[in-house]
């Protein structure tokens, strides 16, 4: 059963949507106060309403609330490509496949780095929701590299700090469309959920400071293989940067794309890459670095450009 909540409209939403209303009032997203008005659990002075109604101060909202998701527990499943490029005792270094995510969340059932260490037969630290023990930074499902993980408590505390901190060195690589001018560059930019509410991130003002710093590698005919070293580490940042500077990571058709060149280029995911990860050691504190190489569809993808050019 959910939580019934019943109260007076206040005066300052008068003529407000009843779905925009009940997002303001209850810190919901405009799809699931249209989902709960749907489901016929919003009673506006005791009538039902549909969710472009407009509500009037004074009038008496009754709603009924449904339990907030729980994320689903980790799956332990041993993932093929997963490999493993260091590990002792307090930490373990994944080189991340594509289609895996971090950890499990509501909107995802696929495989997760977490599962895949638990099914390895891999210890992790229990800090942290119990769906994301262990973990102390992500990278996109489809975004491939080098990403740490946590097995003792000490670690996973220390971690935490040092990407609250930005002592982590996060270097990436991708391969985005046209040529960035300056060929080297600093993108900041506030990020926060794209206005559409369809899953995707945008620079907004008043979202989260963000900071993206790059530098040329390569510039080919069609596209240009940048570094890029993220002082922040906002979801999806780079994805979203680059397409903001209308450089967006080939093969990325989320956030525009051409899917021509990505067909030719035989990609079916953004061309981004974490290929370095450095930090100072949670237990030792010397200062430790890993490299990921190039999967073999970013790896294929380059020769054909690098062919072309």
């Amino acid at each position: 059963m959910g939580d019934v909540r019943s109260l007076p409209v206040p005066d300052g939403l008068e003529g407000e949507r009843i779905d925009a209303a009940l997002a303001r009032l209850f810190g919901l997203s405009r799809s699931r106060a249209a989902d709960i008005i749907a489901a016929g659990d919003v009673l506006l002075d005791g009538n039902e309403v549909a969710k472009s109604d407009r509500v009037h101060g004074g009038a008496w909202l009754e709603v009924t609330l449904p339990p907030p998701p729980t994320a689903p527990a980790p799956v332990a499943e041993p993932i093929p490509g997963m490999g493993i490029l260091y590990e002792d005792d307090d930490i373990v270094v994944v080189d991340k496949p594509t289609g895996v995510a971090a950890h499990p969340t509501t909107g995802w059932n696929g495989p997760t780095v977490l599962g895949g260490l638990l099914g390895a037969g891999h210890t992790v630290a229990t800090g942290g929701a119990a769906e994301r023990q262990g973990i102390v930074h992500r990278l996109d499902a489809n975004t491939t590299g080098a990403m740490v993980v946590a097995k003792s408590e000490l670690a996973y505390s220390r971690l935490k700090r040092a990407f609250k901190e930005r002592t982590v060195d996060k270097r990436y690589q991708a391969l985005v469309q046209g040529h960035p001018d300056p060929f080297r560059g600093t993108i900041d930019a506030p990020i926060d959920r794209h206005p559409s509410g369809d899953g995707r991130f945008a620079v907004v003002a008043g979202g989260k400071p963000s900071v993206t710093h790059y530098d040329t590698v390569e510039a080919y005919r069609a596209a240009t293989l940048l570094d890029i070293d993220l002082e922040t580490g906002r979801t999806h940042q780079i994805r979203v940067h680059m397409s903001a500077v209308r450089h967006p990571c080939v093969g990325d058709m989320a956030y525009g794309a051409d899917p021509t060149l990505a067909a030719r280029l035989g990609l079916r995911r953004q061309w981004l890459h974490a290929a370095r990860l450095g930090f100072e050691h949670p237990a030792t504190g010397e200062r430790v670095e890993f490299e990921s190489r190039y999967p073999d569809d970013l790896a294929r993808a380059l020769e054909i450009i690098e062919a072309e050019s």
